[in-house]
């Protein structure tokens, strides 16, 4: 099985200089709880990645107002991918090795083309592996 048959197609994405507060909508419209961020909506090219835990976390935890914050400001920039061709083994073991919930599919001009999260895998991956992708991206640094 390859990262092609369990990938989201075409995710919504944003700029670093969106507002959190359509980032938020994003996540509420589209039922996901990440939005990868790209340089240019035309490039498509990921420069980060932002979760509902980042907002919640970077900013409204840290006191900070959403609403004068950009996706920029609470982004990961580190971006951890596979294209569609990468195996789902391989792609796997990247996430518990990255301890990533998720990972961007790009294509081969390394634009963003879709997304692997722990959902995709849980609805196509083998019930012991997806616990084993669960435990290991879930487990503490460290450990």
């Amino acid at each position: 099985m390859e990262v092609r048959d369990v990938m989201t197609e075409s995710p919504e994405c944003c700029t670093p200089d969106t507002g959190l507060q359509e980032v938020a909508q994003m996540m509420v419209d589209c039922d996901c709880g990440c939005i990868p961020i790209v340089d240019s909506n035309n490039s498509k090219m990921p420069v980060g990645m932002i979760t509902d835990r980042d907002i919640t976390c970077r900013v409204v935890a840290q006191g900070k107002n959403p609403l004068d914050l950009t996706a920029g400001d609470a982004m990961t920039s580190s971006v951890v991918s596979v294209t569609p061709e990468t195996s789902l083994e391989k792609c796997l073991n990247l996430m518990e090795e990255s301890q990533v919930r998720r990972i961007a599919v790009v294509d081969d001009s390394g634009a963003i083309c879709g997304i692997v999260a722990q959902a995709d895998v849980a609805r196509n991956a083998d019930q012991q592996k997806t616990a084993e992708v669960v435990e290991q991206v879930s487990r503490a640094s460290g450990q």
